[in-house]
Order: structure tokens, then sequence, then C-alpha cells
């Protein structure tokens, strides 16, 4: 980029570095992508210093350059409700400053010179890095409501040690009756990677806090204050049991269908009546309804969904494995195998269910073995063989022969 930094000062303007790569190598963190600012060009005297960058954004000038997004210094002004309700001004007129002012959050309000590699810090970005607080960088953050959920989101994927400054949770706050009018694509985006990060709860809490979390998450929502049985979960209401097990899921594995699955596997515990609680009776087959809710909602993918609704009906029936029937084994096994789950996908949900503490995860992951004798059953006593063994049977009665064998098969292992 210093070629580019060289003929962009030559004609009077300054490129500077900006945003997240800045925030990332300040927290010793990887740097996935680079944005960079340029003040003091009109986009037509970009346009013709650099004839081969690619033009895109309707609203404002962003270039693309070598494969590198290169925007020129804006303000904004916020001109009615939601995330696009806004008029850009582009100018050479306008200061690194006044571009960074416009942005979320202090610790992405950060430029550098790529020629001096001067740091260009107005609003004090460092210190709330090296405090570990994420604060808003001036009262322009209230004009976007999307910010709310990427304030959620840096609270997941950074190193799990900020804290949200109490103004800026106030002003997620006012932005609740705005939220509502994102697209389900963009709340799905910010999910999506929260969901992605080492501890996805911290995305949920944030929201918490800010008291925004049943606008688009109200089966998370309902949750709160849904008592279980001491007995079985010390770890507190549903709520806090559901954090515990996605955060669970997040050491387990990188599946995001997955770890949706463990993230909506008790759903169903939000609508049981207070006068039931603290038991959930049927709160496995109350929760696939929900998972079609909060995908609705949100967009979540159909693959993802279908995991879900595979987690919350057959979740507890995975638990007590062991004390189930053969005849409920082979119905589990043959269910959950041809599901898009999968029998070690459900392993997965339910060790992070039973798990309680991230210390007893792998002893808890490693004692489940269901996955492995249903893989042995599904093999050993496949449709192809049984096909052999009883050429004369179809349809239904060969289906009926099919289960009998792997019944057989099962309590000959358990006798054996």
């Amino acid at each position: 980029m210093l070629e580019i930094a060289q003929k962009i000062k030559q004609a009077g303007g300054t490129l500077y570095l900006v945003g997240g790569a800045i925030r990332n190598h300040l927290l010793n963190l990887p740097v996935i992508e680079k944005d960079y600012c340029v003040t003091g060009l009109s986009p037509e005297k970009f346009q013709t210093l650099f004839p081969e960058a690619k033009i895109q954004g309707k609203d404002f000038p962003v270039f693309v350059l070598n494969q590198t997004e290169i925007a020129l210094a804006r303000k904004e002004r916020k001109i009615g409700k939601g995330h696009k309700e806004f008029e850009f001004l582009a100018s050479p007129e306008i200061t690194i400053e006044e571009d960074l002012a416009r942005r979320d959050l202090t610790i992405n309000s950060i430029a550098q010179d790529v020629l001096t590699e001067e740091i260009i810090d107005p609003f004090q970005g460092r210190e709330d890095i090296e405090k570990r607080i994420l604060r808003k960088t001036t009262d322009a953050f209230a004009e976007d409501p999307l910010r709310v959920y990427r304030v959620a989101r840096f609270m997941a994927t950074l190193d799990n040690n900020f804290i949200v400054e109490s103004a800026t949770l106030k002003a997620m706050e006012q932005l609740k009756s705005e939220l509502s009018t994102l697209s389900k694509e963009r709340v799905f985006t910010e999910f999506r990677k929260a969901l992605a990060s080492s501890k996805p709860s911290l995305f949920f809490e944030t929201l918490k806090q800010a008291n925004v979390l049943e606008v688009h998450f109200p089966e998370i929502a309902n949750l709160i204050g849904q008592t279980q049985p001491e007995q079985y979960h010390p770890e507190g209401d549903s709520y806090k049991h559901t954090m515990i097990v996605v955060d669970n899921s997040a050491k387990l594995t990188a599946n995001l269908a997955i770890r949706f699955s463990c993230l909506v596997h008790d759903l169903g515990k939000g609508i049981t009546p207070k006068d039931m609680l603290p038991h959930h009776y049927g709160h496995d087959e109350k929760g696939v309804k929900l998972v079609q809710s909060l995908g609705n909602r949100i967009g979540i993918p159909n693959s993802w969904m279908k995991c879900g609704k595979v987690a919350a009906k057959w979740h507890m029936k995975g638990g007590i494995f062991e004390k189930m029937t053969p005849k409920k084994q082979v119905d589990l096994i043959e269910t959950i195998g041809k599901s898009i789950l999968g029998l070690e996908g459900l392993k997965i949900v339910v060790a992070c269910d039973k798990s309680r503490y991230s210390s007893d995860l792998q002893a808890t992951f490693h004692q489940v073995q269901f996955d492995e004798l249903g893989r042995q059953c599904l093999e050993v006593i496949s449709g192809e063989k049984v096909r052999q063994k009883y050429p004369n049977l179809k349809g239904k009665a060969f289906g009926e022969k099919l289960h009998e064998e792997r019944i057989k098969w099962i309590k000959s292992i358990d006798r054996n």
C-alpha cells in the first residue's frame, strides 16, 4: 500500500489504515482484513489517480483497488429510523478525526497514517483497549441500531475480559425500539460471528444487560427465571444452564450447526407454566416449534434449524440412553443416525448439557457412548446384510425385521 499512499500524498491526500485492523493489532489478535480511508481527495480525483479502481456503494464512494477497499472520509447524518436511513457527505475537507467520530466504539475509532505510521486516536481508543472497555465513540452511536448487536458481538469475539461502559449500555437500551427495523440478515451476521467465538454466551449476556435480549431472541429471554430442580441443576435457572451449554459447545466443536443445537436444546423450558416449576415436563417436544420461531426471525439456515429441532426433541433421551430398553435405544439410533445432526452431533449436545463445569466436560464427553454403539449397530446390522438373510421380505415387513435384528444385536451386546 506504500506506493498507493505515495501517489495519494503527491495529489494532496492522505491514506490511513483504520478500524479493526489497528484494534486487533493492539490486542495481539489476528488481522483478518484491512480497511483504508482517504482524506483530502474528491471521488473524481481518486478515480483519475487510479482509473483501474472499481467503485461500489451507491450511498457513498468506496473503491476496490488491488482487492482492497478504500473509502473516502465522510460524515453521516441520520434522516430516519433504522440502519439504512442516513445522508452521507464525502468531501476533501473532511478530516480523519471527523471520519472517526462517526464510528461505533472508541477501540474502532483509531487510524494510522500509512506513510508516517503516526497513530490518530482522538477518542482514547488505545486507553480503552488497555482498560478493556467498550465505549461509544460519540453520541452518533445512537444513530444506528445495528451497533447494539455489534457491541454484543465484540464482547463475545474479543478476549473475554472486556466490559461495556454503563453509558454505552444505556445508549444500546435507548435503541430498543429501532432494533425491529433491522433486516434478519444483519442480525444473523452478528449472531453468527458471536456463535463462532470461544464464549458465545457473552453476546446474550450483553444484550440482557442492555435490556434488549427479548427483541430478536425472546425464546432465550424467556428462559430467565425458569427454575430447575436444584439437585440436577445447581448452576441456576434455565438461562444460566443454556449459557453454560453453548459455551461448552465452543470447546468441543467448530461446527456452528451443532453449537446452535446446543443453544436451542432447552428452549421448551421457556414456556413451562410457573405452577409446574421447577419441573419442565414435555419441554423437549415443546421446544421444536420454538426453534422454528427463532430461526425464522433471524434467518437461521434450514440445515441449522433441522439440527436444532433434533437436539430439542432428542437430547433428553440421549441423556438417559443407558437406562432405556433395547427397543428404545434402537429407535434413537435409527432416527438420529439418519438425521442431519447425526449421532456424533447429538453426543456433543448431550455432553454439553450434562457437564456443569468446563473441568469435567471432556470426561463427560467420553462417558457418552451411544454414538459409537449406534455406529456399530448400523454397520453390523445393515439393510444389505438383513436383505441377504431374508431375501423374500419387502416393504414394511423388511423394515420391521431390520429393526428386530438390531434390537437382538443390542441385547447381545448388553449380555456380553
